[in-house]
């Protein structure tokens, strides 16, 4: 009896490799979404808005205290239960199997990284020296410009570390696409065990997929970082900003 047969991870290994483009989308499209929200938190949290700071604060609670297998199931089975209900209630004709599975994992995956980049997007901000922001709106800017031109750009290095482990975390978590019925990487894989039920081999297969996407985003990140890097000619000392 062959145990392992290295033949079969070859060819589960290219089969499995060419819905690695859907993973890197479900990965990019979910990572802007949570960078998107993870802006909007951060800045009411630092501006302390009243009613949403605290709507915040129960969003990031729960995003953190419940698995995001969980978040996937209830994203999956809860938006087509609530169109159902505004159909019924309101008279509307929502097509809800007409909804693109793809969109169900992106906005679980999204929303759920939000929750952990808000923290990170608000310490980069926070990091930004006041005087800046000040000599910013004595010319003239208002506090929106001044968040897009100045703060942003000089808090993007600092943050650039944190969100780049956040993405090739997003990147593994999009193995769990498949309960949204999505066929990712680890989705195929599956299909192919169950036809051949070399299971072990697909899952090494995959795992040298992901070992390598990882290793290659990880040599992507450390090139940006050292590309952002310019002197900051205002204290004479040498400081990373945005370029």
């Amino acid at each position: 009896m062959n145990i392992f047969d290295l033949h079969t991870v070859r060819i589960d290994f290219w089969e499995c490799l060419n819905y690695l483009p859907v993973t890197i989308k479900l990965a990019i499209e979910a990572e802007l979404l949570s960078l998107l929200v993870g802006l909007i938190i951060a800045v009411i949290q630092m501006k302390k808005v009243k009613v949403l700071n605290k709507l915040c604060v129960v969003y990031n609670s729960f995003m953190r205290g419940t698995p995001i297998l969980i978040q996937l199931y209830v994203t999956y089975y809860g938006i087509p239960i609530a169109l159902k209900y505004i159909n019924y209630y309101y008279g509307t004709n929502y097509e809800i199997n007409g909804i693109d599975k793809v969109f169900f994992a992106i906005l679980a995956l999204g929303l759920n990284t939000a929750s952990f980049n808000s923290v990170t997007i608000r310490a980069s901000l926070e990091s930004v020296d006041r005087g800046q922001i000040e000599a910013a709106k004595s010319v003239g800017m208002t506090d929106l410009q001044a968040l897009f031109r100045i703060t942003i750009p000089e808090a993007l290095e600092v943050a650039i570390p944190t969100l780049g482990n956040s993405f090739i975390g997003l990147i593994k978590g999009t193995s769990l696409a498949f309960t949204c019925a999505v066929v990712e990487v680890t989705a195929q894989a599956k299909i192919i065990a169950g036809r051949n039920y070399r299971y072990f081999e697909s899952y090494v297969a995959i795992s040298i997929i992901y070992w390598a996407t990882t290793l290659i985003l990880e040599l992507i990140l450390f090139l940006i970082k050292k590309k952002i890097h310019i002197p900051d000619v205002v204290s004479g000392k040498e400081k990373r900003v945005a370029a």
